[in-house]
């Protein structure tokens, strides 16, 4: 367990973090503009994991925008919310006049606005929306983000359109809904999906929650696997949760206890990180993810601050998207569309 920071340590290292990004990221732009000219538009975008996939491909996409409009784009990212707000006054060090994040914490929304304005810097935030003290989401932030609960409906309806076509008795059948509560759009794709099954007949009690200590794997492993020894007598499960790795973790509990790919079913949320699963040459439970746009998520937001710094044109405060199914067969081709692979 990571132990915390003595406090007396805090701004030394905030500084040294301050420093340190200022000197990488001062340099990566431009020449400086001519005496009278208008300064070169730089972006910031801050992401909350930046080893993951999805945030990897974000930053993809808002480096493809910043060279289509001739900006410069100041990456960084941690899974820290004392590094999120240093990376505000980094960025205001580095030049730039706005900043696009997918915050570690949606709590420090109000804190995060704040700085931004002390900073003269205009705010888009991504992916999760800023909770404010009350717990409910900032309506007056410039937004982009999934439509969670429609997203979490498809894959409601999908799972229920496979039980039907497998065969599946729903006296045999349940569901597994791996959760992740403590977070607003992933409580709102799990949410989505269950009503739309109870919905397709499924009775309420015959849907288990697994609620995840952590929101990866090993966590969505650790919670089915508790639900499975609760619930010995099912013999088809289908599989939904906040992402593809809750499934994911779902789909390794149930071939732990010997459940074959014909007798379970499970679709994802991301598309990202579930591509190694349909990549095997035997398939598993794991039939299909809702890709989500990152392209929307990185070249969107970065152009769209790029727009109300350099034109003055604000976007909207609310800006949603949605997905496309994937399968084994078809997510090749789908990639392939979306810009994700060659």
């Amino acid at each position: 367990m990571m132990l915390p920071t003595p406090c007396f340590r805090r701004p030394v290292l905030r500084a040294a973090l301050l420093l340190s990004l200022a000197g990488l990221l001062g340099g990566c732009g431009k020449s400086p503009a001519p005496a009278g000219s208008a300064p070169a538009v730089k972006i910031g975008f801050f992401v909350k994991q930046p080893e993951e996939p999805w945030f990897q491909l974000e930053w993809k996409f808002a480096e493809q925008a910043a060279r289509d409009h001739g900006f410069t784009l100041i990456k960084t990212g941690a899974n820290d919310g004392e590094k999120a707000l240093a990376a505000i006054d980094a960025f205001a060090a580095a030049g730039a006049q706005g900043f696009v994040i997918c915050t570690p914490d949606t709590k420090l929304g109000p804190a995060i606005v704040n700085k931004a304005k002390a900073a003269g810097l205009k705010l888009l935030t991504v992916d999760d929306q800023f909770l404010g003290a009350d717990g409910q989401p900032l309506k007056n932030v410039h937004y982009l983000g999934i439509s969670a609960r429609k997203i979490g409906e498809t894959v409601g309806d999908l799972l229920a359109a496979e039980m039907k076509r497998r065969g599946f008795n729903p006296a045999d059948t349940a569901v597994c809904a791996v959760t992740f509560d403590e977070l607003a759009t992933a409580k709102e794709r799990t949410d989505g999906a269950t009503a739309r099954l109870q919905a397709a007949g499924i009775p309420a009690d015959r849907i288990f929650r697994a609620p995840m200590r952590t929101p990866d794997i090993p966590g969505s492993l650790e919670a089915v696997s508790t639900l499975l020894t609760r619930q010995p007598g099912i013999k088809h499960w289908l599989v939904c949760g906040t992402n593809d790795n809750a499934v994911l973790g779902g789909i390794r509990a149930l071939e732990g206890r010997n459940f074959a790919p014909e007798s379970s079913v499970g679709i994802g949320i991301n598309g990202t990180d579930c591509i190694v699963e349909l990549e095997k040459a035997k398939p598993t439970s794991f039939h299909g993810s809702i890709l989500l746009s990152a392209k929307d998520h990185g070249y969107k937001t970065a152009e769209m601050l790029y727009r109300w710094i350099k034109d003055g044109v604000e976007p909207p405060l609310d800006t949603r998207t949605v997905g496309t199914f994937i399968t084994r067969e078809n997510f090749r081709q789908v990639l392939k569309e979306q810009g994700i692979r060659e």
